[in-house]
């Protein structure tokens, strides 16, 4: 009996069935491990990182709310009234609604000040606080974070003490409602339903997404994780966040990983679960999509050793060469399409995909171009309004100091100025007393008594100059600390640039008789309108060509016969920008006077003449008020032009001011 062999078609197409079958089940297997391991490690991946973000943001929570406490705590502030104490812990109630009590200790730990949200204010009570651990906490740490307590059974709150700056310091302490930081904890998600949650170190519960099992006090010491994450931080190994991620039961009995990180200052722990279920998700996808490349493989499979057995090999060992030239990045790669059977259009379907390829690699190019230019763009916007921002605070900050100290100098600055003048009047009596005392006075005595009231004299001269000079440095700095005057519109630039002109040179005739100097104005009428706050600029532009009379007067005096005075003011339109120059032929300036005109205080002109915040005030005001530029270009003994630039409306000052921000940065 003869045996029946199968053809050679059919050896073919069972071995590349019998071939394809293997593979894909290794495949599918390898993948479905690859995925479980993979879908594992990105879940705690992800929650680690995401209790840990969590950690940090809840830290910083709390550090924010103690650099806010903190300016209570400087050393002047000790000195300050109390109703100016009491109306700064009121500022400090509304800027931190987290705050719901504040006092203030002083430093024998009696209580001075009690403001609170639920309770009437309380001031100078003398109450003995000395023995409260809040008081002591502060003594020993300067700033001190308490347990978690529970007010009436339900709302979490912690006490935070900072010892003030000083010697015998005082301290000041804030009940802070832990309530507010649901608002952090709620705003992270893992996956679809992973949460967050913090507890403090005896496993209570501190903030959760359902804001009631806060309110109840909930105890979760009993969980699996928190038992963990309590004993990881008792050891200090959890200190620092990195307590991996565990498979434990949730707050609804259903198994979840969940991971931890700890804020060891504060002794609490943030907790991060995400359901097994939910994690493990894209390894049944995975099981599903293997299952069914398995079915499609053994079809194609069968399909493909049935075409085989009919085909040769030359036309794949074509197909072969040409994929790896494609992948190998040569996407001119094309295949010569012979006929017109599966394998021709295996050909044509391979030269359309390396069309489509060559087509998606240059659109993918062009994409990354242009997001690379618009984060730039975002970047360098975001960098342009943080200085701003950090700009403006520094001079609210400097503004405030300026205005105090100014007020304080005010008054005994008056009386020195009135009794100076008063004593002047006094020596003119004496004066007239001894005039008209004839020949009662010897000689030798009037004379000795006419020398020394024309020494007082002199002298009180002097007082009331460098008085009324120190008014004037006073009267320029509370204009420093102003934060702008009058209200932003749309002006006739080159009628106020004019008029300012004027009244600066009526000034100046009237400051020095006999001043005289040419003046030429070239106003551009293209300039037309400009949006600005029309008297804080009139101010800069009376400080520019003050200085310009003052620079070619000061030269006039020492140069020869025949010099002539010029001051020459010009404005021009540029696209969306107004420029002003003012030019003058004075003494000019050097290199190290040219790098600190700027500064407040700094003058170069004689005692009584100049306080040094004219140039100051006006930078200030060119540049953080309106959002423009302002330069100087100079050379000693010949001229000074300064150049003033400024948007023209509100919509440019926006780009101007970062493009500033730039340049300081």
């Amino acid at each position: 009996m003869t045996r029946r062999t199968l053809s050679l078609g059919q050896r073919l197409t069972l071995a590349f069935l019998g071939l394809v079958t293997a593979v894909l089940v290794v495949n599918g297997s390898i993948s479905m491990w690859l995925a479980y391991k993979e879908a594992t490690e990105a879940a705690v991946r992800v929650e680690q990182e995401k209790a840990d973000a969590a950690a940090d943001r809840v830290a910083q929570f709390v550090a924010e709310l103690e650099q806010q406490i903190g300016w209570t705590t400087r050393a002047d502030w000790a000195r300050v009234p109390m109703d100016q104490r009491r109306y700064d812990f009121i500022r400090l109630l509304r800027q931190a609604p987290a705050i719901t009590e504040l006092l203030y200790l002083d430093s024998a730990g009696r209580e001075r000040l009690r403001l609170s949200r639920l309770e009437p204010d309380v001031m100078d009570s003398g109450a003995d606080l000395s023995a409260d651990p809040r008081f002591l906490g502060a003594q020993a740490a300067r700033t001190w974070s308490g347990p978690v307590t529970f007010r009436r059974g339900s709302e979490p709150y912690m006490a935070i003490a900072m010892l003030h700056a000083g010697r015998a310091p005082g301290a000041t302490i804030a009940e802070v409602n832990l309530k507010l930081i649901w608002e952090v904890i709620t705003a992270i998600r893992v996956g679809g339903t992973g949460y967050a949650f913090v507890t403090d170190r005896a496993g209570r519960l501190i903030a959760h997404p359902d804001i009631s099992l806060v309110l109840r006090d909930t105890d979760l010491s009993a969980l699996p994780q928190v038992q963990a994450a309590v004993a990881a931080m008792a050891d200090g190994a959890a200190a620092s966040g990195q307590a991996g991620v565990l498979a434990a039961r949730g707050l609804d009995g259903r198994s979840v990983l969940s991971a931890h990180a700890a804020i060891a200052r504060l002794g609490w722990i943030v907790f991060v679960e995400q359901p097994t279920v939910e994690a493990l998700a894209p390894v049944w996808t995975a099981l599903y999509q293997t299952l069914a490349l398995l079915g499609l493989g053994l079809g194609l499979a069968f399909a493909a050793g049935l075409v085989l057995s009919r085909r040769l090999v030359e036309p794949i060992r074509q197909l072969q060469a040409g994929a790896e030239r494609l992948g190998e990045g040569d996407m001119d790669q094309r295949i010569a399409v012979r006929a017109t059977d599966e394998i021709g259009t295996l050909a044509l379907r391979f030269n359309d995909m390396a069309d489509r390829i060559r087509d998606a690699q240059e659109t993918l190019e062009a994409k990354v171009a242009d997001r690379t230019r618009e984060l730039a763009t975002s970047l360098s916007d975001l960098r342009a309004a943080q200085a701003r921002l950090v700009h403006s605070e520094k001079l609210a900050s400097l503004g405030q100091l300026t205005a105090g100290i100014a007020h304080e100098i005010k008054n005994p600055l008056n009386f020195v100025n009135n009794f100076a003048d008063l004593s002047a009047e006094l020596v003119g009596e004496l004066e007239q007393a001894l005039a008209a005392a004839g020949d009662a006075v010897p000689p030798a005595l009037r004379e000795e008594v006419a020398e020394l009231a024309a020494t007082l004299r002199g002298n009180l001269g002097r007082v009331v100059q460098h008085g009324r000079r120190a008014d004037s440095i006073v009267r320029n700095m509370l204009a420093h600390s102003r934060e702008g005057g009058g209200e932003r519109r749309l002006v006739d630039f080159n009628a106020l640039v004019d008029e300012a002109l004027s009244l600066a040179y009526h000034g100046a005739r009237a400051e020095r008789p006999g001043f005289n100097t040419a003046i030429e104005r070239k106003f551009d009428p293209a300039v037309g309108q400009v949006e600005l706050f029309p008297q804080e600029f009139m101010r800069v532009v009376l400080n520019l060509v003050g200085n310009g009379f003052h620079a070619v007067a000061a030269r006039q005096a020492r140069a020869p016969a025949g010099f002539q005075p010029r001051l020459r003011v010009t404005t021009r339109a540029a696209a969306g920008l107004v420029e002003l120059r003012v030019h003058d032929n004075g003494v000019g300036m050097d290199e190290e006077v040219r790098a600190r005109i700027f500064e407040p205080f700094y003058t170069t002109k004689p005692a009584g003449e100049g306080t040094g915040l004219g140039l100051s005030l006006s930078h200030d005001i060119v540049v953080q008020q309106h959002g423009g530029t302002i330069e100087v270009a100079t050379c000693a003994g010949e001229y000074t032009e300064m150049v003033v630039t400024l948007p023209r409306d509100g919509a440019a000052l926006g780009q101007v001011a970062g493009q500033t921000a730039e340049r300081s940065a």
